[in-house]
């Protein structure tokens, strides 16, 4: 049966529905830019996750022979339902289901009889048209306008609103209604978010295209086209259905009539798959922070060949991997004892009603029992324990009362998008103790705080008094890890020599060892560059990059260029661009095969700033100059505040000899946007680059007042005071800087540096002994 596509412009779903990852996805913007010129990567990663010690997944592709003799397409899904009517009951009215639907009387849920919001200083207006819900807000030059609503996003515990503004673009609007408290709300309250700020719902961040669309419907194009800066985006029907988890079911129709002998039954993969890895990437393609790496995916590539997931990183994870920032759920899963032990999201959840498998502690106690064996096929049950986990002996709370379920203690739950409750799902163990040493989430002292925390505390010690030896804890080394402790760097080498390490924790502990270089953190990072975790593979390649001029890199690198994964390959070939320039030999044509999917992938994402951005360093690095200017400001087309696109663009122009046009730019840029420290900063070594030192000072404090956090504005500051003469103050700067980030190489050298010159030996002594104590193995010390 032909593919059934609908436009964004005139929908005609064949029947409503409903995505996991709910709502607006966030964009995580990786951002190396080097301080003057040069090339700088700017890496889209929002949303791997390899499952924990699992062995090398088998690839559907491995396993077919070959699952039709012509590619699968996409089929009306309304065929599913004379065969599967036990699966389509429980998917219809799920989340799934009703992910997004068109805008009618039937799906809005919000109050639309003529009704207004005020908020962040913006007034907005819900009222009908005939049969059309229209908003009355300030648009993105700040003049309140009508906007017809085109779809709802989502139907609990909160419903959004996509807006249609012309040019095939959908936006989300900022302003969302409460479902159960039925009211409207703004998502982003006491945030300042009016036209001006890049999280405005007309801003590029709020791009449903991009953003969102693709998790709320099954068969999802975005269709941009560059040249006209127009979307076509099309879908086979709204909602997650069917075809969305299993693929194109053309063949299966097929192996239905003929009950052949096509592979998985015509499917491109087995969801039931003996390795649970088939599963959890199929799930993780909505339930994680990654980014894309092209328009769409296909059901059974590997994750990582279509998305870049992130890491643990700082901003997004606690130090013991808690949920902080909106993650979607797989993230914290893969650091979990039971993603190691081959649970898979279906062990818990019906994937088709989204509800859990049984009510209240009933999923747990499939494998947490009194007779200490679980109860799920595949699930490996060593260690389990026979307890009685329904007892006021385990859960210390009455039973019917909170913290009697396991979800929580194991599971807290933390709000996002205003009002919707996610659940960690990395099953950790409470110990508020250990808590308040690492500063990380604990779900006994959310509930028990200030003096009753402290009893809890107490009472928790009693209750666990076992002494046994045991190895190093992953949080309690990445806390001395990034807070710059004595013994950083040998736990930071500790964990990374572990064997039994989930992939994510060690993509993320090999993201740490830039701060502690030394002969035995290129030995790490080069061994894992043959890990099993294709995460893992691409964060070593980070950190030999990161670790090794590009001239020591072909060695280690070149390999990783024919990877399976394409994340990785790319990745490699990025890395490897300094040292092409010079050949590369056998692995030369490999390189071009690389480099060649890294640039496919920014075009691939041409709405984006960031892309555009990424392809004009690319083509500077090849010598492609004529190009440079032109995705530059086709950046600057795509979104005016992606401010290190302006940055880029005034240093081509200087280098270009056209300075006056350069600081014109500039000029205007900053009276645009006098609070952006980046181009404060920008502002402040352009001076330094004109010679005048004095008179980019203003500029620099400025840059390091609005982002004191930010280290490279500190500490180009404290360079240019001392420069200037002014070393007390540059030390001033330096000693800042290393309060809040004491493993900041640059500045610990040259504060040192400073004190000696200053006549202050004993500071630069002591200062050197615990940049000793911290990584003893440093080049920098020898």
């Amino acid at each position: 049966m032909p593919k059934h596509k609908n436009k964004i412009a005139d929908p005609k779903p064949d029947l409503p529905s409903n995505t996991p990852g709910r709502y607006l996805f966030h964009v995580i913007i990786a951002i190396l830019l080097p301080a003057v010129a040069g090339i700088g990567w700017f890496l889209l990663s929002s949303k791997p996750i390899q499952v924990a010690f699992a062995p090398a997944p088998i690839t559907p592709q491995a396993k077919a022979q070959s699952i039709a003799t012509v590619p699968a397409t996409m089929v009306d899904q309304a065929q599913c339902q004379g065969c599967h009517s036990a699966q389509v009951k429980d998917w219809q009215g799920s989340h799934h289901q009703l992910a997004m639907q068109e805008a009618t009387a039937h799906t809005v849920l919000g109050d639309f009889n003529n009704v207004s919001f005020k908020a962040e200083k913006e007034t907005t207006r819900f009222s009908r048209k005939g049969d059309g819900f229209w908003v009355n807000t300030p648009g993105s030059d700040g003049k309140a306008t009508d906007f017809k609503v085109a779809y709802t996003f989502g139907i609990a515990p909160l419903q959004q609103y996509l807006i249609e503004v012309g040019e095939g673009r959908l936006q989300a609007l900022g302003v969302a209604w409460d479902v159960e408290k039925h009211r409207w709300f703004h998502l982003y309250p006491g945030q300042g978010v009016n036209f001006k700020n890049p999280l405005h719902w007309s801003k590029p961040s709020q791009n449903a295209n991009f953003m969102c669309i693709e998790c709320h419907t099954t068969g999802f194009k975005r269709n941009f086209d560059a040249a006209k800066n127009t979307f076509d985006s099309q879908w086979n029907s709204l909602g997650v259905g069917c075809q969305a988890c299993h693929g194109p079911a053309s063949s299966h129709l097929e192996w239905a009539a003929k009950k052949g002998d096509l592979t998985h039954k015509g499917f491109a993969v087995d969801l039931k798959d003996q390795n649970a890895t088939v599963e959890l990437e199929t799930c993780a393609r909505c339930h994680s922070r990654r980014a894309p790496l092209g328009d769409g995916f296909t059901v059974g590539k590997r994750l990582m060949d279509e998305y870049l997931p992130s890491p643990l990183t700082r901003e997004l994870y606690a130090l013991d991997g808690k949920i902080k920032d909106e993650v979607f759920e797989h993230g914290s899963f893969a650091q979990s004892k039971m993603a190691d032990k081959g649970v898979r999201c279906s062990n818990c959840h019906n994937p088709h009603s989204n509800e859990l498998k049984a009510p209240g502690n009933g999923v747990c106690l499939q494998c947490h029992n009194t007779a200490g064996k679980t109860a799920v096929a595949g699930v490996d049950g060593k260690g389990l324990q026979a307890k009685n986990y329904d007892a006021i002996e385990h859960t210390r709370h009455t039973m019917g009362q909170p913290g009697s379920q396991c979800v929580d203690c194991h599971m807290p739950g933390k709000f996002y998008m205003g009002n919707d409750l996610r659940h960690d799902h990395s099953f950790s163990i409470p110990n508020p103790e250990r808590a308040k040493k690492l500063g990380t989430p604990d779900a006994c002292l959310s509930c028990h705080q200030g003096k009753a925390g402290n009893k809890v505390s107490e009472q928790f010690k009693r209750w666990n008094t076992a002494s046994a030896v045991q190895a190093p804890r992953y949080d309690e080394s990445l806390w001395l890890i990034r807070n710059g402790q004595p013994g950083a760097a040998h736990a930071l080498y500790e964990q990374l020599q572990r064997r039994h390490l989930p992939a994510i924790q060690r993509a993320t502990l090999l993201a740490e060892l830039a701060l502690y270089p030394s002969e035995q953190a290129v030995k790490l990072a080069s061994k894992d560059l043959k890990n099993l975790a294709p995460q893992v593979r691409e964060s070593a390649v980070r950190a030999i990059s990161a670790l090794l001029p590009p001239a020591e890199r072909p060695p280690l690198l070149t390999p990783l260029l024919g990877d399976p994964v394409k994340a990785v390959r790319i990745a490699a070939a990025r890395d490897l661009l300094g040292a092409a320039r010079n050949g590369l030999g056998n692995d030369q044509a490999n390189w071009d095969s690389a480099i060649g999917e890294y640039e496919g992938v920014q075009k691939s994402l041409a709405e984006r700033a960031e892309a555009n951005l990424n392809l004009a360093m690319l083509y500077q690095a090849q010598g492609r100059s004529g190009e440079v200017e032109g995705l530059l400001r086709a950046a600057l087309k795509r979104d005016p505040d992606f401010y290190p696109a302006l940055v880029t663009l005034v240093q081509w122009l200087e280098v270009a000899g056209r300075g006056q046009e350069a600081q014109a730019l500039l000029d205007q840029g900053l009276n645009e946007h006098p609070g952006a420290a980046m181009l404060q900063h920008s502002q402040g070594l352009a001076l330094i680059r004109a010679g005048k030192t004095t008179q980019a000072m203003p500029a620099l404090r400025k840059a390091a007042r609005l982002e004191p956090q930010n280290a490279q504005y500190g500490y180009v500051l404290a360079i240019a005071l001392h420069d200037s003469g002014k070393v007390d103050e540059a030390c001033q700067e330096l000693e800042r800087l290393l309060e809040d980030q004491p493993t900041n190489r640059n500045s610990r050298l040259s504060l040192i540096q400073y004190y000696l010159e200053n006549g202050q030996e004993p500071k630069a002594q002591a200062l050197l002994q615990a940049w000793k104590q911290m990584n003893r193995d440093d080049p920098a010390l020898k």
